[in-house]
């Protein structure tokens, strides 16, 4: 009896060591399994592709690597995995609206500000080679008046025509021809007719003359004939800014020494927000408010819609020319531009039908028992409503508030 007990004992305990090295081999070539499995290989320069095994990026050619990931799984960052209930589905009974194709028009609100008009600017050049000898404007964006003087110029060029009038005066007297060429010249050099009347009663030369300027305007600084070409509008932010051409400057024949900028002609700019600039156009109607009194307003025409686009704020510009020796618009004051626009034609839902997380736009599609979420691309914006371009059709049924759909507890994932 004893010796069957012993042989059978020792069969047992032989069965057990079998099934457990069993299991342990089982498990081993599970973990290998999934290792292997966990395993994938992404670009450095590309990191959005993703592959189970080496090999070369089908971008740029570089040689993929191995990507480490928590846990040795891969997030999944689609729309199913952003948002997350059970089962990716919400269960419950909300209230459901459709898409519609219609047209809609709308209005859009452009916020705007004065500007100087560059092409009404007037440049006071040089019209002779000399010297500056006295500067009676000293500052940018100062105020000056027809006939105010600007500065005094001694220029021997001029003195040497002076003194070819006067001698032709004095001793050709018979021959107004020949003066009144002469006069001629010294009218384009920039002497004014009274001063001409001084230089004939006095019949004495006098190498200086003083400039003065042709037009109202304000001081835009200084500028040279090669950039004269590029206006740029200046912001007047700087209204001590010393000018750049001093007293005993030499300046040269043709260069522009003062740019008055005209506050009789201004522009309006209105910024058009990115997707919006395909409804505005030419010769459209605005009407205009300004931070002063928002109850006047001001009817205008678009004159110019830029095509580039601001890469900082990402809007075109539209420019309105305003005459302001009527309204008197001071420079920089902000504007309020309201453009009514023509019908667009397209699908549209409402906004509270849509919801946004992040880089994403999604709708909760109606199912037999549910909502299931569903990203959408959109368009452009009309008062209460949203442009569909994909995702849905007038067919389907979605969840008329799809903020309802997302609680407290539940869907955006964060990690």
């Amino acid at each position: 009896m004893n010796k069957y007990l012993k042989y059978s004992l020792a069969f047992i305990a032989i069965s057990i060591i079998g099934i457990a090295i069993y299991l342990f081999a089982i498990k081993s070539d599970n973990h290998s399994e999934m290792e292997h499995q966990n395993e994938v290989y992404t670009c450095s320069m590309h990191p959005e592709i993703i592959r189970d095994k080496p090999g070369n990026c089908p971008i740029c050619g570089m040689t993929l690597v191995k990507k480490i990931t928590k846990n040795n799984s891969v997030e999944d960052n689609s729309i199913d995995n952003l948002i997350k209930p059970t089962d990716n589905f919400i269960v419950g009974n909300y209230q459901t609206t459709k898409a519609i194709d219609t047209t809609i028009s709308s209005e859009i609100n452009l916020p705007g500000i004065v500007a100087y008009d560059p092409n009404s600017s007037v440049n006071i050049a040089a019209r002779m080679n000399g010297r500056i000898e006295r500067m009676y404007v000293n500052y940018k964006y100062q105020k000056v008046n027809k006939g105010q003087k600007l500065f005094d110029l001694y220029s021997p060029e001029l003195l040497t025509e002076q003194q070819n009038f006067i001698y032709m005066v004095i001793n050709d007297a018979d021959n107004p021809t020949i003066i009144n060429a002469s006069k001629q010249k010294l009218l384009l050099y920039g002497m004014t007719q009274n001063q001409i009347n001084n230089l004939i009663t006095s019949k004495t030369a006098n190498p200086r003359i003083s400039i003065y300027s042709p037009a109202s305007g304000i001081i835009d600084g200084t500028e040279t004939m090669a950039n004269a070409s590029t206006p740029a509008m200046q912001s007047a932010s700087n209204n001590t800014e010393i000018l750049n051409v001093k007293e005993g400057n030499y300046i040269k024949k043709g260069e522009v020494i003062f740019k008055l900028l005209n506050t009789d002609k201004v522009w309006g700019i209105f910024n058009v927000i990115q997707g919006y600039n395909s409804l505005i156009k030419t010769s459209q109607s605005i009407r205009i408010t300004t931070e002063l009194d928002k109850e006047e307003f001001i009817d205008a025409k678009i004159n110019f819609v830029e095509t580039q686009l601001n890469a900082t704020d990402k809007t075109n510009r539209i420019r309105v020319y305003l005459n302001n020796n009527k309204f008197k618009l001071p420079i920089g004051l902000r504007l309020q531009g309201v453009v009514k626009t023509n019908p667009v034609n397209g699908i549209w839902i409402q906004k509270q039908s849509m919801v946004s997380i992040g880089n994403k736009k999604i709708v909760f599609l109606k199912m037999e028992n549910g909502f299931k979420a569903s990203s959408i691309k959109t368009g452009i914006e009309m008062d209460d409503f949203i442009q569909i371009i994909e995702g849905i059709s007038v067919k389907d049924t979605i969840a008329k508030n799809a903020q309802y759909l997302i609680d407290s507890e539940s869907f955006i994932k964060t990690e």
